[in-house]
């Protein structure tokens, strides 16, 4: 039986590079971003941000490695509590701005 999100998985990583390298280099750096040093944003809100965003995408793997960089940048548990959930909310919110808009375009059937 296959089992999610288990963390043997990672062990696919070297498949994926060399079944799509060029991906899988573009992915790598696009990845990087976030440990910048030197942008405007620093380390730590950086580590918060894609906390909040592994939250929303739901990426185990993302929010692990995310979490202990952004405890490492010396983020408090309270911040990454709050990271999470004000990520949820936006979340909820996206929900409830579409069902508006399922009401709208509900309206716009002809009966």
């Amino acid at each position: 039986m296959t089992h999610f999100h288990d963390t043997d998985d990672m062990k696919y990583l070297p498949e994926l590079r060399k079944a799509a390298p060029d991906e899988f280099k573009a992915w790598v750096a696009f990845d990087a971003i976030v440990a910048r040093e030197d942008g405007a944003i620093p380390r730590k809100y950086r580590e918060l941000i894609a906390i909040a965003s592994a939250t929303v995408t739901q990426c185990v793997y993302c929010l692990n490695a995310h979490t202990a960089a952004a405890k490492k940048a010396g983020a408090t548990r309270e911040e990454v509590a709050e990271a999470g959930l004000l990520a949820a909310a936006l979340r909820a919110g996206a929900g409830g701005t579409h069902a508006t808009l399922a009401l709208k375009m509900f309206d716009e059937v002809p009966d």
